[in-house]
């Protein structure tokens, strides 16, 4: 009898022991098992919108310098990226043909400024002569005959025009002379701006030909008070890209060659010709850099463009990875699920329907739709669930977007992700 009795004593306290343990238990693994979540608070500080571009480094203007003339070259003073003024002689093609012609013309105009002192002299003594036929005449009219008189009136008006027919033929000679000097200046190929020669298509002992077409021979930009560069932007972001402008915005860029240093500039331009590459329509804008200094900035470089849009220097902000966060809907409280309930499947026959029936959304709204999109929700723990906290987003960056209303003071973590199992 002693042996049941001890056995149900013993069964008694396991019992009671077991059943005191239970709750700790039962809580430990619930903790133990409870889904961890990495959250990151809600702060205050800068958020720039930025939009991203690439462009092309490229000079205000290039001037392409060509010749006149023709010839070969006898003189060359410049090289590759030197630094030239306003003036200065580049090159000189040989002038020996064109001093010749401006020999040939000085002869020319020397002829008839003779001719023309010729028949001034004709005129002269044609005129003496019907003044003293005339002065004959007066005394009587025997003396010279009225035919003589009109030979001598002749003379005199066929001098006169032959006078001016000289006088014309002077300002044909000294414009042919003119032309030949302004020829023989062309020779000398001189710079037509400040600037710096980043191309040289000719050498010593060249021969040009120019009669046909202007050969090319020097690429002159000034690169180093001002430089360009263009920008291509997709037509999504045009808008954005001229409220940038108008609020002068600044641009910065980086180079490749440069990888450390970072370029300003402000928007000159936004042009309206338009490219469209596979079905995608861009647009050209232009980045004004001054000045350029130490010349880094040189024509054809890759230029990384961000053009800054908008800034807020303390916005109330969250991380974007907070706003992509979206938990099961076991892990949110019950009033909150329906934020997380999707629609139910649809079969073949339920989208085909859909599509027969439901026309394409229009314009109007399309703009509602877009306007919603700053509507958003971030998560925080609420006891064993999370709670859905509604918030109007503004602008963003590539880390944190801001916060323009909703019920979230600085201070409050938020939701982010979900913590790796240990």
């Amino acid at each position: 009898m002693r042996f049941p009795i001890k056995t149900t004593a013993v069964l008694v306290v396991l019992g009671g022991v077991t059943a005191a343990s239970y709750a700790p238990a039962k809580q430990y693994f619930k903790d133990k098992y409870r889904v961890q979540y990495q959250e990151e608070e809600v702060t205050t500080g800068p958020v720039v919108f930025e939009v991203n571009s690439t462009g092309t480094v490229q000079p205000v203007i290039s001037y392409h310098v060509g010749s006149f003339v023709s010839g070969p070259i006898v003189e060359l003073h410049v090289e590759f990226n030197q630094r030239v003024e306003k003036g200065k002689l580049l090159a000189k093609v040989d002038p020996l043909i064109y001093q010749s012609n401006v020999d040939r013309d000085k002869a020319a105009l020397m002829t008839r400024d003779a001719d023309v002192a010729r028949v001034r002299a004709l005129l002269k003594q044609a005129k003496n002569d019907y003044e003293r036929a005339e002065a004959l005449k007066k005394r009587s009219e025997d003396y010279v005959s009225k035919t003589e008189m009109d030979q001598f009136e002749a003379n005199w008006e066929s001098l006169k025009a032959q006078l001016k027919l000289a006088e014309a033929a002077v300002e044909q000679a000294r414009a042919s002379w003119e032309y030949s000097k302004v020829t023989l200046s062309y020779c000398e190929i001189r710079s037509p701006v400040d600037g710096v020669v980043i191309d040289r298509k000719i050498d010593p002992g060249q021969t040009l030909a120019a009669q046909f077409q202007t050969p090319e021979l020097f690429i002159i930009a000034d690169i180093k008070n001002e430089i360009h560069v263009i920008a291509t932007v997709d037509e999504a972001d045009i808008g954005l890209i001229r409220q940038a402008q108008e609020t002068k915005q600044p641009v910065h860029f980086t180079v490749d060659a440069y990888p450390d240093d970072l370029f300003e500039g402000r928007i000159k331009e936004v042009r309206m010709n338009s490219t469209t590459t596979q079905n995608v329509v861009t647009y050209p804008v232009v980045v004004s850099v001054k000045p350029n200094p130490d010349m880094k900035l040189m024509p054809g470089m890759t230029a990384n463009l961000s053009f800054q849009v908008s800034e807020r220097s303390s916005a109330l902000r969250v991380p974007n990875v907070a706003l992509r966060f979206f938990p099961k809907p076991e892990q949110v409280r019950e009033e909150d699920r329906k934020l997380l309930e999707g629609e139910k499947p649809q079969t073949d026959n339920d989208k085909e329907k859909k599509q027969v029936v439901e026309p394409t959304p229009g314009a109007r709204e399309k703009a509602i739709a877009n306007r919603k999109r700053t509507h958003r929700h971030v998560w925080v723990e609420e006891g064993e669930f999370l709670r859905a906290i509604e918030v109007v987003t503004g602008i963003n960056d590539s880390k944190y977007t801001e916060i323009v209303s909703g019920e979230l003071p600085p201070g409050t973590k938020v939701v982010t992700g979900l913590k790796g199992k240990m």
